[in-house]
């Protein structure tokens, strides 16, 4: 498995709209058939500027990612580009999931 992570900073100014766009984004990317899930996270970490968010894709494996790639990401990328401009900086990077570990409680 390989988890697609994408790291944004959100200016301040436009944080609660993101918030809003980012969850109907995200049911979108996960349309493409090349994720099994997704998770929405706040980075905790005082910033100057603005919120810092962090959305793990799971991808089953690095054909259906490098498939995103080629087939889905640019236009996905470019919707919110349009929408938020330089209001928002994007980071991405993909992990290798190597071993998983959990713990039952009952």
């Amino acid at each position: 498995m390989i988890i697609y992570n994408v790291t944004l900073n959100v200016d301040d100014s436009i944080h609660e709209e993101w918030l809003e766009w980012i969850k109907n984004h995200i049911p979108k990317v996960l349309a493409t058939g090349k994720f099994s899930d997704a998770k929405l996270t706040r980075v905790l970490v005082e910033e100057d500027m603005g919120v810092t968010y962090s959305v793990q894709y799971r991808a089953k494996s690095r054909e259906d990612l490098d498939n995103y790639y080629k087939i889905d990401a640019d236009r996905l990328k470019l919707e919110g580009l349009q929408k938020f401009g330089d209001k928002v900086l994007a980071f991405r990077t993909e992990l290798e999931i190597v071993d998983e570990y959990s713990v039952n409680i009952n």
